[in-house]
């Protein structure tokens, strides 16, 4: 996708839905804790959340097939961060414009910590949005996922979903809403959580224990006096 299709995201309405995505996903984050978060999206200018809890952000935007942000990687390979490295993950329309959406939901599980959030966010392709979207690039647009394909790829790696729904303006608006949440919304959002790791028993080894030795002497026994 050129970067002329990506400024989309750029675009008044765009900018709102992404608004009225953040204030839905508020309620769900605001306990997230831990040390580090992870933000990739697809506009350089998105903050991530102001969360009590979790303090330090890498933030990364993807355009095609490169991260740019904190640091330079290429966004076909996996992302470079140690396993297990951050406490919460958010995803702003990123699998849309990613050119390999589940190796990025692997990576994304891979680097996101047992116990850990993932907060996914992205247009609903059976919305009024579509047709706008088609309009304004030119037929180009980028890949909407449904939320019910997006269950089937969570599911098959070590995630839980906690919280999948419709939010923000039935159509393109370039008025913000009050209201973030609705049934027929342009975007979606989802939560999952990573499954903790189950602690595997130790099986301990049988050991030999030596049997009490009986130092009193047999009835009728004399001990020989010491010399």
């Amino acid at each position: 996708m050129s970067q002329r299709d990506l400024d989309i995201y750029s675009s008044a309405p765009l900018r709102n839905l992404l608004a009225e995505e953040s204030a839905a996903l508020m309620p769900g984050l605001q306990r997230c804790s831990g040390t580090h978060g992870l933000l990739v999206s697809v506009t350089p200018e998105d903050a991530p959340p102001m969360l009590p809890l979790l303090g330090n952000w890498t933030r990364l935007k993807l355009e095609g097939d490169r991260y740019t942000g904190d640091l330079d990687a290429r966004g076909d390979e996996p992302l470079p961060f140690l396993d297990d490295a951050f406490d919460l993950v958010l995803l702003r329309h990123a699998l849309e414009v990613s050119a390999t959406p589940q190796d990025l939901l692997e990576e994304v599980s891979r680097v996101l910590a047992p116990g850990g959030v993932l907060a996914i966010t992205g247009l609903h392709p059976f919305s009024a949005w579509l047709p706008w979207m088609m309009w304004r690039t030119r037929g180009r647009s980028p890949a909407m996922h449904s939320p019910i394909l997006l269950e089937r790829w969570v599911n098959r790696i070590e995630l839980d979903i906690e919280r999948v729904e419709r939010v923000g303006h039935l159509w393109p608006s370039s008025r913000g809403s009050f209201d973030a949440t609705h049934v027929f919304g342009g975007g979606y959002l989802m939560l999952a959580r990573k499954r903790r790791r189950m602690a595997t028993p130790i099986r301990l080894k049988p050991k030999a224990v030596p049997a009490t030795v009986n130092v009193g002497l047999a009835p009728g026994a004399r001990r020989n006096a010491a010399s």
